[in-house]
């Protein structure tokens, strides 16, 4: 007669068997799956994301949420603040100064936006055309871009001294006005004088940005627009214009972006002076939050851009939808 103890061991080894059968087939399986996972060429282009992902929400999502969240409480420099809902809208709502920021940083982009692209686009197609030197000119053409903003400033700041101005002097000698110009010192003149001063900032970045776009532009088809008859202006509304489209959405997105936001050019030239005549809501924000201590209503001023930013990029999105037959794509 068998032992009974003898017969239950042979009972388990084949259940130990299978146990440890299946958990080599699972460990095979999920080493299979991460061999899958890491040459996969769907999921390659994640691995190579998510450095960038985690600077983007380390730097950018994490402050933003922050900055939305101090908009809702009534946080002081050294005091992290309680929740107070919607208190800081309410007190900007009637604030006449915001809305004054909010003319200005409107005004100032608007202005300085649409004047750029069009003496951009201008530069752009002259520096595409064939002519002596171009390399030398596209170079001096991007000076203005690659100077530090605030020595942009500064200079500026000396031409527009009310006492000291080149332009006034210049102006003066050849009898065409009496006086020197209060640039900085009148409302309307210091607005303008910071929009000609981000004008000339930002319009080599519009240029060389275009130009490389009309770099693309086949040759091909200016000879068969020629051959057809067309002049330059039927041209460059009919091939060039089209094509350069998509660039110009996104060139334009950016400008909008930049100069909405601008905050050095505005603080060094006038601190948002005179009679806050020229207090963008970037620096208005600055002012409140830092200087004032009031975070949570510097707060409030930062998130109230959003909307605005949000409605550039979308307009821009918009626009490049409409082009997607330059893909190959039909319009939906």
């Amino acid at each position: 007669m068998r032992h009974p103890h003898r017969l239950a061991q042979r009972g388990e080894q084949p259940r130990v068997a299978n146990i440890a059968l299946s958990q080599v087939q699972s460990t095979a399986a999920r080493a299979s799956a991460w061999t899958r996972l890491k040459s996969n060429r769907n999921w390659l282009g994640l691995w190579f994301m998510l450095p960038a992902a985690a600077f983007l929400i380390l730097f950018l999502a994490y402050p933003l949420g922050l900055g939305v969240w101090l908009s809702f409480t009534d946080a002081k420099i050294g005091r992290s603040g309680i929740f107070v809902g919607l208190e800081n809208y309410e007190w900007l709502w009637d604030d006449n100064v915001f809305w004054l920021s909010v003319f200005n940083t409107l005004l100032y982009t608007v202005v300085a936006s649409v004047v750029k692209f069009g003496i951009g686009l201008y530069l752009a197609l002259l520096l595409n055309e064939r002519m002596p030197f171009k390399a030398i000119i596209r170079a001096v053409v991007l000076i203005p871009f690659i100077v530090p903003t605030v020595l942009s400033a500064i200079a500026f700041w000396w031409i527009y001294d009310a006492q000291f101005s080149i332009v006034s002097w210049t102006l003066r000698h050849l009898g065409l006005i009496d006086g020197n110009i209060n640039f900085l010192g009148d409302t309307w003149n210091a607005r303008w004088s910071t929009i000609f001063a981000n004008i000339w900032r930002g319009i080599p970045f519009v240029a060389i940005t275009l130009l490389a776009g009309l770099q693309t532009v086949s040759p091909s088809l200016y000879e068969a627009a020629t051959i057809d008859g067309a002049n330059r202006w039927q041209i460059f509304r009919h091939v060039t214009f089209p094509l350069l489209t998509p660039i110009i959405a996104v060139v334009m997105t950016f400008s909008v972006l930049f100069t909405f936001t601008d905050f050095q050019l505005i603080w060094v030239l006038t601190r948002g002076g005179p009679v806050n005549a020229t207090h963008l809501m970037a620096t208005l924000s600055y002012q409140r939050a830092i200087i004032g201590g009031q975070l949570g209503e510097g707060a409030a001023i930062s998130t109230a851009m959003i909307p605005f930013l949000l409605a550039a990029i979308l307009l821009s999105w918009f626009g490049l939808q409409r082009r997607k037959w330059q893909q190959g794509e039909t319009n939906d």
